[in-house]
């Protein structure tokens, strides 16, 4: 997690330093993207089972059984793993078409990616708060994240300069969408607009966990 702050604050510097590490997969799976996920699910599905979640629908505090929480955790550590595997590629697939060099790969784009919303995660740990609308976490961390992805995306992928901005309007819009939609969906149930433990899915994982 405190590689949020290291590129919100330190900035080009701190992607300069990890381009010429040119860190592997299993860095950046491991080390990077399973920490930072697994810290924050842990942290929420804390809150939610010990001080639970304002739930506008229903006009009250709903407190989360231990297994809906873990269920809830791991439905959301998937949609987010989705998320991030497919915004890479699609990264790499727009890199393509703005000229960036050859040696840009999947494991770059994927480096960015994990790199650049890593602020957005952090903001994930306010979600801990019952009143903490869902939104306000997200609004502010893609902000951050966005930001991050401004300085790094050039010094990490190496586009062509022409096309840099380009490529980052388009990258920072994708990114955009991607976290919103697993966004809405997730806050759906946060707020008791939908019951996704009543799933077929949902139920598989409760009672999984309670087995």
């Amino acid at each position: 997690m405190f590689q949020a702050f290291i590129f919100m604050f330190e900035g080009a510097p701190a992607w300069d330093r990890l381009a010429l590490q040119n860190p592997g997969l299993a860095r950046v799976f491991f080390l990077r993207l399973v920490p930072m996920m697994v810290i924050t699910a842990g942290l929420e599905g804390w809150g939610l089972v010990h001080w639970g979640k304002w739930q506008p629908a229903f006009h009250d505090n709903r407190a989360f059984s231990l297994n809906h929480a873990i269920a809830y955790e791991i439905i959301q550590s998937v949609l987010n793993l989705v998320m991030i595997l497919i915004s890479a590629k699609l990264l790499q697939v727009m890199g393509r078409t703005h000229h960036c060099r050859e040696t840009y790969t999947y494991l770059r784009s994927l480096t960015v990616v994990v790199c650049s919303l890593s602020p957005l995660f952090l903001l994930r740990l306010l979600d801990v708060f019952p009143a903490m609308s869902p939104y306000i976490p997200w609004a502010i961390g893609i902000v951050l994240s966005i930001w991050v992805l401004y300085d790094g995306l050039p010094r990490f992928l190496l586009p062509d300069p022409t096309h840099a901005f380009g490529l980052f309007l388009s990258s920072a819009f994708m990114l955009l969408l991607a976290t919103c939609l697993v966004r809405v969906i997730t806050a759906m149930y946060l707020e008791g607009n939908a019951g996704f433990a009543h799933s077929f899915l949902g139920r598989s994982i409760i009672d999984l966990i309670g087995n």
